[in-house]
């Protein structure tokens, strides 16, 4: 599925400003440097002479001096290399820095997409929705435990310490994601913090730099039925589409609020199914446990959860209300 003209102009654009931004703080940290460390500038000027040195051998063909020189060169770039350290520099301070090292901000390598390209034509996806605004108050850093209950009970752990438990699970899988590809089922009733574990795993690894779809239930069978019903589904649609299957992470929320019919349920598992052909984990959020899973949807869809997915069962007090009644008592004096 390819983007509109504007849309990928708009991306360009996005690459062609951050290059001129980088070039600029470039000319700015070159200077800096060489107000603080004088040494250096007379090394580049030296680094420069004998550049032009090494040029005009190799054309006259003198092979020994030019070997002297590459030699000298080499030294001369170790100075300079020193010199920045010593002063707090990173040894290639006075290069061009890129966002993505990996494309060099152009937005492709080798002719194909680059992966930070992929992620400009998400964010674009949810530029319509407050996905972005609700991260930056969801996040690992602003998880709080406060409101579990710290009493246990004698057949498991206290909603406290579980939840202590699923939030170091969550964490891991995000730091460990470049190596280890894991999907999660977060199972328990409403208002036990589900929703926002999986905005906490978002947040984190779109700060990595990985592609990130997070959709409710009814969103994505609503756009899977666009894909498979509709003549000419709306390009962002269709764009979506093809992203939940190749991103590196699918998120998602709410399971089982969606109607359930033939074609969510073959959907469902199709999802499920190619993304762990490819090694593209998914993470579910669900109020269902697994038996309403397996009656919900398929034997098949609860014995592929249950085979390939980390379980984790919260549980406790609707955290929601127990905020509410808080406020209330707040207020209340």
């Amino acid at each position: 599925m390819s983007l509109t003209n504007s849309q990928y102009d708009e991306i360009m654009r996005e690459y062609n400003q951050l290059k001129f931004r980088h070039v600029r703080e470039r000319e700015e940290r070159i200077q800096e440097i060489y107000q603080k460390i004088p040494a250096v500038f007379e090394l580049e000027n030296e680094i420069t002479t004998l550049a032009a040195s090494q040029a005009r051998k190799l054309l006259g063909g003198d092979k020994n001096s030019l070997k002297e020189l590459k030699i000298r060169m080499a030294d001369l770039k170790e100075q300079k290399k020193v010199l920045l350290l010593a002063n707090g520099y990173d040894a290639n301070a006075m290069e061009l820095q890129y966002s993505c090292k990996k494309c060099g901000d152009t937005g492709y390598i080798n002719g194909k997409k680059c992966k930070c390209f992929r992620q400009k034509e998400i964010n674009m996806l949810y530029r319509q929705s407050n996905l972005r605004q609700i991260l930056e108050k969801e996040n690992f850093d602003t998880f709080s435990f406060e409101w579990y209950d710290s009493t246990a009970s004698d057949r498991r752990l206290s909603p406290l310490e579980n939840m202590r438990n699923i939030a170091a699970v969550c964490k891991e899988m995000t730091a460990e994601f470049a190596h280890e590809k894991t999907n999660l089922l977060l199972t328990g009733p409403a208002g036990t913090g589900k929703t926002f574990l999986t905005h906490c795993i978002a947040k984190a690894l779109l700060d990595a730099c990985y592609s990130v779809i997070y959709l409710s239930a009814a969103e994505l069978f609503e756009i899977f039925s666009s894909h498979q019903f509709q003549d000419k589904p709306e390009p962002e649609e269709e764009l979506m589409y093809h992203h939940i299957y190749e991103c590196d992470l699918l998120i998602i929320d709410d399971l089982g609020t969606e109607v359930a019919n033939n074609f969510t349920i073959s959907r469902l598992f199709s999802c499920i199914n190619e993304r762990a052909r490819n090694d593209r984990p998914v993470v579910i959020s669900t109020n269902l446990t697994l038996a309403q899973i397996n009656s919900h949807y398929s034997e098949r869809i609860s014995s592929r959860l249950i085979s390939n997915y980390k379980i984790l069962e919260l549980y406790g007090d609707d955290i929601r209300i127990r905020k509410l009644i808080a406020h209330r008592r707040e207020n209340n004096g």
